[in-house]
């Protein structure tokens, strides 16, 4: 019987301590995910969005910009400030690296592949959970959205 409480008490250990955002103050270096190499051939998000409007595809690229919101649970995705008014979303390619929440409101670069995506509302309904949303607020997401969707092999703070 010890030896099931104590099992148990590790588990519930392991799964409280990896439901948390990594720590850390996400100072200008800081990466996370693959280290990227260079940053000079960044283009900003909103060069890349215009384009992505108008038919290109950026299966490979890195991007600048500014972190508006982090996953408060883990940091497992963010929301990037567009020039509209919009976000666009970032995913973690393969669930791989979290990012602290102190990552908001830092201006990033990131290495991975940008395109736009119609979000489900059932997608739309966990970021909202994740983010804390009312109740009410959630039930208002009735429509899939079209996004910009950006999947992150890696990304470094740069401001």
């Amino acid at each position: 019987m010890k030896k099931f409480f104590l099992t148990a008490a590790i588990v519930t250990l392991a799964f409280i301590s990896n439901a948390q955002p990594p720590a850390g103050d996400a100072k200008p270096g800081d990466w996370y995910g693959e280290k990227v190499a260079t940053t000079s051939d960044a283009m900003n998000i909103d060069d890349v969005v215009t384009k992505l409007n108008a038919g290109a595809e950026f299966p490979d690229t890195k991007i600048k910009a500014k972190i508006v919101e982090v996953c408060p649970n883990k940091g497992c995705w963010l929301k990037l400030e567009l020039a509209d008014g919009t976000n666009a979303t970032v995913k973690m390619k393969d669930y791989g690296f979290f990012l602290p929440t102190a990552a908001k409101g830092k201006t990033v670069i990131i290495d991975g592949e940008v395109k736009l995506k119609t979000t489900s509302v059932a997608e739309l309904k966990h970021y909202a959970e994740d983010a804390k949303k009312s109740k009410e607020e959630i039930a208002k997401i009735t429509k899939p959205e079209k996004e910009v969707r950006v999947t992150a092999k890696g990304i470094i703070i740069v401001e």
